[in-house]
């Protein structure tokens, strides 16, 4: 019988012989248990018009321990969409103002599929407490309309 020590350094080793890495991390990802997660659904005065669904987060930026990366993505959209996107103070539906500069955030632009997704650095250390949610807008000319919005859960610590 193997104990998982043994089986464990077997695995190690072998990974170690032909030259190939045994596991890939990829640097664009943020570990979960360290980033704010957010699960992203229409508000309910939309629902029926529009039923966009997604999901986002907000984490420290590998590089630059002063900045927040934030990432939104989205299905269900119309194709063609434009649809700007931040991370706001507060909860949906209690907007306290977007979390550092709107010019961070670049639009959401929607494939054929009605998927999209994009990234931002924010200019800020990642908050450590407080209230934040991401918010999904119609269009740059109708930032008042939401389309999707989720509360960012703070990371397990």
């Amino acid at each position: 019988m193997k104990t998982p020590m043994v089986v464990a350094m077997f695995a190690i080793l072998a990974a170690g012989c032909g030259g190939s890495r045994a596991v890939e991390i990829d640097p664009q990802q943020q570990v979960v248990g360290s980033r704010w997660n957010a699960t992203l659904a229409t508000p309910a005065g939309l629902a029926g018009v529009t039923q966009v669904r997604g999901s986002g987060w907000m984490g420290a930026d590998d590089r630059d321990s002063s900045r927040t990366q934030a990432y939104v993505n989205i299905s269900n959209s119309t194709p063609g969409g434009r649809h700007p996107w931040h991370v706001h103070v507060g909860q949906c539906g209690n907007d306290q103002g977007i979390l550092g500069s709107a010019e961070a955030y670049p639009l959401l632009e929607v494939g054929g599929n009605g998927r999209a997704e994009a990234r931002a650095a924010v200019d800020i250390p990642v908050p450590t407490s407080g209230q934040y949610f991401i918010s999904v807008h119609a269009s740059p000319n109708n930032l008042g309309t939401v389309i999707a919005c989720g509360n960012l859960a703070p990371p397990s610590r």
